[in-house]
């Protein structure tokens, strides 16, 4: 290949090394990008007609020509070839190829510097909006579940012992409220993507009398950026965004890992529908949790994908560094996981079994009643310390003598507190427990009802 055709090979004296051009190659990833780099174009050239650096008949040529391209690439027609490096070089010389020379002027007053940073955050911004649906739709179907398993308790747990019962419909709206704070993320941080670039040049701006402001309003951009060597240097919006997506897979991960817990013999507190398990290549009782392990598992990818950008850009002297084209596969790789991970487990969750009656069993044991023993001396005037250490003795004395609190008599309580009356046996279910907690944010019934409605209700 002759440098001069190389779009850039003016200076050079010698052909690029084909080893040099496949390890520099964006191409293969980058083409992702095309609708975007075309959308920026088009944009660009009509602003470019307006501010008469370009005619309007070499507008007109300009954008016939990347509508074509576009056309063909949609159509799967468009042959892409690992010379073209990136997919700015690729479609600005497949416009050259169609109208000639006016082509060459499409990038007066830019640079594969900005043009990249406004592909980017124009991708950026439609994906951040199917993020924010999926997320929606697995908001719901958190909501849904817990509105079908309403009444249902099982043993909360800190430390992974059982701790109080609370209900399943809890739970669940736990995670509801984290995917809530998740898509609230994936809002402000649009806030600093929704920012043009297009205009700041290799990193000093242009001489060219553009119009930055027009561009902006074509491509729906409520502001531009405000230095030109920032625009083009950095990616924290691109950090920013694999950060938010990190918190989203790390409670995917979460809900899984207790699904994953609790599917198996030993809790046996839900059932995974067969469509989203797989079986053992060599055990054939086997049912495994592959769905929720391998959301589990791509949580890690994910950070690894945050941490590779930080280091990327944390000793980039100013301005654009090439380092910056690694900056796609870390984004590209988290987009496709964490939707591919929402869409599943929306389609998960809504095919669960809980074992009801398993649950509340469960919820009974290991004096997860104690609090609320506790409590009740608490309401008859004993400080919370002594109340704690009242309650202590009596779990150690059923622990020593294999009882639960639920099968003492008023005069085993009165061994340790005098003032116990026959109303203590009332706070010792599970369900009196559970409906005990009405303050703002607890377990009780009516007060998980009333957040439904509240989330409903919006």
């Amino acid at each position: 290949m002759k440098t001069d055709e190389k779009l850039w090979g003016g200076r050079f004296s010698e052909p690029t090394d084909r080893g040099v051009e496949a390890f520099t190659a964006s191409i293969h990833y980058d083409r992702r990008l095309y609708r975007y780099d075309i959308e920026g174009s088009i944009a660009h050239a009509r602003m470019l007609a307006k501010q008469g650096v370009i005619t309007k008949a070499e507008a007109g040529a300009i954008l016939k020509g990347l509508r074509g391209i576009l056309a063909e690439i949609d159509a799967g027609k468009f042959a892409f070839h690992p010379d073209d490096e990136d997919i700015h070089m690729a479609i600005e010389k497949a416009l050259n190829a169609r109208i000639g020379e006016t082509g060459g002027k499409l990038h007066t007053g830019r640079s594969r510097n900005d043009q990249i940073a406004l592909d980017i955050r124009l991708y950026l911004r439609d994906e951040i909006g199917r993020m924010g649906e999926l997320l929606g739709a697995l908001k719901t179907g958190f909501v849904d579940l817990a509105k079908k398993e309403m009444g249902v308790i099982l043993p909360g747990y800190t430390h992974m012992q059982k701790a109080q019962p609370v209900l399943l419909s809890h739970y669940l709206l736990a995670f509801r409220e984290m995917l809530d704070r998740d898509e609230s993320r994936l809002r402000d941080c649009l806030k600093r993507v929704n920012v043009m670039p297009l205009g700041a040049a290799a990193l000093a701006g242009t001489g060219i009398p553009i119009d930055r402001q027009y561009v902006a309003r074509l491509l729906r951009f409520p502001e531009v950026t405000a230095n030109s060597m920032d625009t083009v240097s950095d990616r924290d919006f691109v950090a920013e965004f694999i950060f938010a997506a990190s918190l989203i897979m790390m409670h995917l991960s979460r809900f899984c890992e207790d699904l994953i817990l609790w599917s198996t013999d030993e809790f046996g507190y839900v059932e995974i529908a067969d469509a989203f398990t797989t079986g053992s290549s060599i055990m054939p009782q086997k049912k495994n949790p592959d769905v929720a392990e391998l959301i589990r598992g791509k949580t890690g990818r994910v950070y690894g994908n945050l941490i590779a950008l930080l280091t990327i850009l944390k000793g980039l002297p100013m301005t654009y560094n090439r380092d910056l084209q690694e900056d796609k596969e870390p984004l590209f790789d988290t987009v496709d996981t964490v939707q591919a991970s929402l869409g599943i487990l929306t389609a998960m969750i809504g095919r669960l079994h809980y074992n009801r009656e398993r649950m509340e069993e469960g919820a009974g044991g290991g004096f997860a009643t104690a609090t609320d023993l506790a409590e009740y001396l608490v309401m008859r005037g004993v400080p919370f310390r002594e109340a704690h250490g009242i309650v202590g003795r009596i779990v150690s004395f059923c622990l020593r003598n294999g009882k639960e609190m639920t099968g003492l008599t008023l005069r085993d309580f009165r061994r340790f507190y005098k003032c116990f009356e026959k109303d203590v046996f009332q706070c010792l279910t599970v369900r009196q427990s559970v409906n005990a907690r009405q303050g703002s944010g607890g377990t009780a019934e009516q007060t998980v009802r009333k957040r439904i409605a509240e989330i409903e209700g919006r």
